[in-house]
């Protein structure tokens, strides 16, 4: 009986400190899946995580770039910009929360956003609310600084097929790019086909595509 307890005494110091190791190592793999600036998941993780939204039912996509943020980072410098990017992914975290979603940032100051929303109704409610939150100011030293946000989206129904998140955020993108033309705000897209050719994955255009493959 001693023995066994000796030999138990013995080992407890190794077991507490592999379970300190595993807490270590999950936290470490948690901080990769998230951006450091925001805490939003980044591209690969929001994926993953949107797929699984996606399989469950009626969802919808939203693709969102801020519209004023270069001339934040010229003014003010690189400190404010990263205080609106972080602003920003709070409020878009948040926002994708309360409709049972998740929220990315894909690079710079593109962002996404998958949400369980079934009726067009409740859809244009909550992008008007996402719109309105992204154009509060964010305070930064003694400066209020503003952006605005150009966002597309795209609502998704069972019924409408098997769903692609891929081609769905494509889509999303499309629209978003073409709201941006006009001033920024919010445009829902009505077909799931993409318009614009691709390259490298990205619609053509966009920053880091490069060559056509």
């Amino acid at each position: 009986m001693s023995q066994t307890l000796t030999m138990l005494a013995a080992a407890a110091p190794l077991a507490a400190g592999w379970s300190l190791h595993s807490r270590r190592l999950h936290r470490r793999i948690e901080a990769a899946r998230k951006d450091p600036l925001t805490g939003l998941l980044t591209r690969d993780p929001f994926q993953a995580r949107a797929r699984k939204i996606a399989a469950a039912g009626a969802f919808a996509v939203v693709v969102i770039d801020l519209d004023g943020f270069k001339q934040i980072n010229d003014t003010y410098g690189h400190a404010a910009g990263d205080a609106v990017i972080a602003a920003s992914g709070q409020r878009l975290g948040e926002w994708s929360r309360r409709h049972s979603g998740v929220a990315g940032r894909l690079g710079g100051d593109e962002f996404s956003a998958v949400i369980r929303v079934s009726r067009t109704r409740e859809l244009r409610a909550a992008m008007n609310t996402l719109t309105a939150s992204l154009a509060g100011p964010v305070e930064f030293e003694d400066h209020l600084t503003r952006v605005g946000a150009s966002a597309g989206v795209i609502l998704h129904h069972p019924g409408n097929g098997l769903a692609d998140l891929s081609r769905l955020m494509r889509c999303a993108d499309e629209v978003m790019y073409g709201v941006k033309q006009t001033g920024g705000g919010w445009m829902a897209a009505y077909g799931a086909t993409p318009v614009y050719r691709t390259v490298n994955g990205r619609r053509d255009g966009r920053p880091g595509t490069g060559e056509a493959l």
